[in-house]
């Protein structure tokens, strides 16, 4: 993933439904993304050593395998959900979603920049989901949150605004790198799976 470059990422698209994968795979191509393979259901199983995302229909359950395959490898997910179901758009984040988007609500460029977005170490869930997720985040860190210090305070601020890595860096005076490392702190301290999940968990907590 170090070599990533916008013009190539490569996707795997999985969707029990035909015509909708169809549509996400003609999209992602349209795009000049690198389509390796589709799936039902993870049936082919997807080739993880040759993508870098995997955009997977986030059913009841069905991210467990995925997640499951995906743990030691560089490859990210999105996760497309079939509808607003509070609790299983939680679930798609906590189980390490870098985007979560719904199916009634997905365009062409929405899907697009997502994938983009997720496939640059960024996460990507809308806005209008946000408050829903805050809402069930849950959980605490090894032992309970430890002490963030005041600049990892400010970058999860600048986060929780929806706010990017260059954004970040570029309001608080740090190099991306130095956002990266920060945020990567604070996951490893929160026990946290991804930027949404930190998020939802820093809010309830009340830390932010």
């Amino acid at each position: 993933m170090d070599d990533w470059n916008e013009s190539t990422v490569r996707v795997w698209v999985d969707d029990r439904h035909p015509i909708f994968r169809r549509g996400l795979v003609t999209s992602l191509a349209a795009d000049g993304m690198q389509v390796i393979g589709e799936s039902a259901g993870l049936t082919p199983v997807p080739d993880l050593g040759a993508v870098d995302v995997v955009v997977f229909e986030a059913v009841e359950g069905a991210l467990a395998p995925l997640t499951a395959a995906t743990a030691s490898t560089p490859v990210r997910i999105v996760a497309v959900a079939p509808a607003h179901d509070e609790h299983l758009l939680y679930e798609a984040v906590e189980a390490g979603a870098g985007a979560v988007l719904v199916r009634n609500d997905l365009d062409a460029a929405g899907l697009v920049a997502a994938v983009r977005a997720v496939a640059a170490g960024n996460t990507a869930v809308p806005a209008t989901l946000m408050p829903r997720l805050l809402q069930h985040a849950v959980g605490t860190g090894r032992g309970g949150p430890r002490s963030l210090t005041a600049r990892e305070l400010a970058v999860l601020r600048l986060l929780s605004q929806g706010s990017e890595t260059r954004d970040i860096g570029d309001e608080l005076g740090y190099s991306e790198r130095t956002v990266k490392n920060v945020v990567h702190d604070v996951l490893m301290k929160l026990n946290c799976r991804n930027r949404a999940h930190v998020v939802g968990l820093a809010t309830r907590q009340g830390l932010i």
